[in-house]
């Protein structure tokens, strides 16, 4: 019953990012229109906590899940659920983890750190980022 309600919590996330129709789009200012336009998303390459170099073009085809995680929040025990929608449906759907430092201070390791622990603590092998900032003058496209 967890597996189900998990899976439908995230198809209905995954459904309402992806009910921005071309009309709503067409109406915004072009820079907002550019981060919402499907094939921007594709060229973009991140490195991952190992320091190499992710295509995000290898997603076409793939639903994704994009997560701002923490290793020191009150919802860090998310990692377990997320790593079991990966193992069941890594072939469907791409789970992406993307630390940041900008909430409390939760998350202050370096990307070794990071990733230690996400093994350690919850077997990740989903795709990890090094860390980003979600907000102010150095946001992260």
């Amino acid at each position: 019953m967890v597996k189900l309600k998990l899976l439908l919590a995230v198809s209905i996330l995954l459904a309402s990012f992806s009910c921005i129709s071309k009309e709503e789009s067409a109406s915004r200012p072009e820079e907002e229109t550019a981060a919402i336009d499907d094939s921007s998303f594709y060229t973009f390459k991140l490195k991952g906590l190992e320091g190499e170099e992710i295509d995000f073009s290898k997603y076409k085809g793939k639903k994704v899940l994009i997560v701002n995680t923490a290793s020191k929040c009150g919802f860090t025990p998310q990692y377990e659920e997320l790593q079991k929608l990966h193992l069941q449906y890594g072939d469907k759907v791409a789970v992406l983890g993307f630390p940041c430092n900008q909430f409390g201070g939760q998350e202050p390791g370096s990307s070794s750190e990071i990733g230690e622990f996400c093994k350690k603590n919850y077997g990740v092998t989903f795709q990890m980022f090094e860390k980003v900032d979600v907000k102010g003058d150095n946001l992260h496209p």
